[in-house]
């Protein structure tokens, strides 16, 4: 833990690089034993942070923090953690740090991010409080920012119910912005968490929120958003989720609303899923009791497949759709068994056939 700490105050070494020198040097520890020169070879590393993690100038800062952790019970979960969020971790610029003050697992089996403009309405605030009511018993993390408007309504919305929840904040955990949201988060903390990637003593500067962002579109399975202009941060989560191939809600609005602009966007140009209400949600979550019926049909279907049910199911599953010639040139099957063994599969449920003989996972 200390030498992780260490690495994300080496200046110019955010965590894509320091995933590098990680990688090249073996060990966090082992960074700051590797001589000069060696590491002036590892791609990103320049001479400042290389002098920095030679003089282990960030040493002082790092005692400094762990006495802050000790005393104030806050948790560090570096990258290489088990309870490290495994969501998060899939994106390519995942914090090699997070800070975490709460009792509610970071890898529970269900996550939904709750997102949206300060300036939220009476309309995007019931929205909140339907959607958590009509969602308290299916057994799902609820994640979202802490900020003003939508995701305090979220949060209050859960712990009204009980509901568990975590908010990301873009400062350091010695401290809650904004500051009417402190009870909240005390609040939270019983049942949920604050999460952060950042020390104490940091700052809500304008440039942590949209790192704050990524970390709430990485640690979800969805994001919803409810209410947001055009242009807002919740758009930047909205894309940011897209690009970690996450599933995109956005409930819509008056379209003479100013902040029903984004959402009205985002479904118009099919970057969001059009969600009315709770079960909308769980349909587009496959989270619905049929969908989780079929589930255990594929399951049992899959675990009786043969050998080239199988064959043909891990080619399909390696893309997101492919088509029958690679399908025939990877598997090295006649065309006849191919065309019934893919026919077999539709029946099981397991695969759906689109136009131009092409076959995508169901």
């Amino acid at each position: 833990m200390y030498h992780f700490i260490a690495l994300t105050l080496i200046p110019g070494v955010g965590p894509v690089n320091a995933k590098s020198l990680l990688g090249y040097c073996g060990s966090a520890e082992a960074v700051f034993k590797t001589k000069k020169r060696e590491l002036l070879k590892i791609p990103g590393i320049g001479e400042a942070a290389a002098e920095a993690i030679i003089k282990k100038t960030p040493f002082e800062r790092v005692d400094e923090e762990i006495t802050f952790l000790e005393k104030s019970g806050v948790r560090c979960i570096t990258f290489t953690y088990d309870d490290y969020p495994k969501r998060l971790k899939h994106i390519h610029d995942a914090p090699l740090v997070l800070f975490y003050s709460g009792n509610v697992n970071l890898n529970s089996a269900k996550t939904l991010g709750i997102v949206g403009t300060r300036n939220a309405t009476e309309y995007g605030r019931h929205i909140c409080e339907q959607l958590i009511e009509d969602l308290k018993e299916e057994q799902i993390v609820f994640i979202s920012g802490l900020a003003y408007g939508i995701d305090i309504a979220a949060h209050k919305a859960c712990v009204k119910r009980d509901v568990p929840n975590i908010g990301v904040l873009a400062h350091g955990l010695d401290m809650v912005y904004p500051y009417a949201h402190k009870d909240t988060a005390k609040k939270m903390i019983i049942n949920g968490g604050l999460l952060t990637e950042h020390m104490s003593k940091t700052l809500p500067d304008k440039q942590n929120f949209p790192k704050r962002n990524r970390i709430v579109a990485g640690m979800v399975d969805g994001l919803i958003v409810v209410e947001t202009a055009e242009n807002g941060g919740a758009v930047i989560t909205a894309m940011l989720a897209n690009a970690y191939n996450k599933d995109v809600m956005a409930f819509p609005g008056n379209i003479t609303s100013p902040v029903s602009k984004g959402c009205n966007a985002l479904i118009k140009t099919n970057r969001a899923a059009i969600v009315e209400n709770a079960k909308d949600v769980l349909d587009v979550m496959c989270w619905s009791k049929a969908d989780e019926k079929k589930q255990a049909v594929q399951t049992t279907m899959f675990n009786e497949l043969n050998d080239e049910e199988q064959l043909l199911y891990n080619i399909i599953k390696s893309s997101p759709e492919i088509g029958i010639d690679e399908i025939t040139s990877q598997s090295a099957l006649t065309p006849g068994t191919i065309a019934g063994v893919l026919l077999n599969l539709e029946f099981y449920s397991l695969i759906t056939n689109l136009p131009g003989k092409r076959y995508k996972l169901l």
